[in-house]
């Protein structure tokens, strides 16, 4: 029987990435979209993930809806089992407390670096600056694994990012590790509005894992820039599920900040 629900590609985006949580685990939650993926998760799957929120939060029961720009604003530090300054977070991160990473991109390669700085000319002459890239260098450098949540769309995966602004497997093998980072650690899974990505163990390439129900593997990689592995079996991702979708939109971000796009 085909699939009647509507969603939008942010709504698949962020049920698929609450499905991946784990319980009991911590992560280093990034702005918007990943703040959505593990308000979710905690909601429906994951009661006891253990959020971090590079302002210094750790720990909290984000209030419920999301308000747009309030990264650090009481919503998103109630309850914290600590709440100390940017310094801890980061140290937390880099002394190995935290299980995952998720952030948002603009551009990303075959290897899991991550763009969000700017697209187009040089760093002095950007044809488009972006805000700042917060925490995401610290992020993607320090947690054992990092999930990247970018929607789905050619100009995004590229051949070379325009700049590396949070590292994935740099140039591929030894690469991290030439960098002085952790073997162990580095992009885990790529999340889009139209398939799950993962990282080929040998040659740390993108490898395409599992597509949006309805859509074939030849559909999903004719539009990116950069051709990924293909495992050998590809599954298929279930579309958001109406309890997912009634608590999106009724509770989590009535007023679509986020989930309407």
């Amino acid at each position: 029987m085909p699939d009647t629900v509507q969603f939008t590609d942010t709504e698949f985006m962020i049920a698929q990435g609450a499905r991946l949580l784990e319980n009991g685990k911590t992560i280093f939650v990034g702005w918007g979209i990943p703040q959505v993926v593990a308000m979710l998760g905690q909601k429906l799957y994951v009661p006891d993930l253990l959020q971090l929120f590079e302002f210094g939060a750790i720990g909290p029961q984000p209030v419920l809806p999301f308000v747009r720009g309030t990264m650090g604003g009481p919503q998103n530090v109630y309850r914290s089992v600590q709440w100390s300054n940017m310094n801890w977070a980061f140290a937390y991160s880099a002394s190995g407390y935290m299980d995952y990473g998720m952030l948002g991109a603009a551009q990303i390669d075959p290897y899991g670096n991550i763009n969000s700085t700017f697209l187009g000319g040089t760093f002095e002459h950007p044809e488009r600056r972006f805000p700042g890239s917060g925490g995401g260098n610290q992020v993607a450098s320090h947690c054992w694994k990092t999930m990247i949540v970018i929607k789905h769309e050619g100009r995004r995966f590229v051949p070379k990012v325009d700049f590396i602004t949070s590292p994935g497997y740099l140039t591929g093998p030894g690469a991290r590790e030439r960098a002085g980072l952790p073997a162990e650690t580095g992009p885990h899974r790529v999340i889009t509005s139209k398939a799950l990505f993962g990282f080929d163990e040998t040659t740390k390439r993108m490898k395409l894992l599992a597509v949006l129900r309805g859509l074939s593997p030849e559909e999903v990689v004719k539009e990116m820039a950069f051709k990924p592995l293909i495992a050998d079996t590809v599954t298929e991702i279930p579309p958001p599920t109406a309890d997912e979708l009634r608590v999106l939109r009724e509770e989590i971000d009535p007023s679509r900040i986020i989930i309407g796009h």
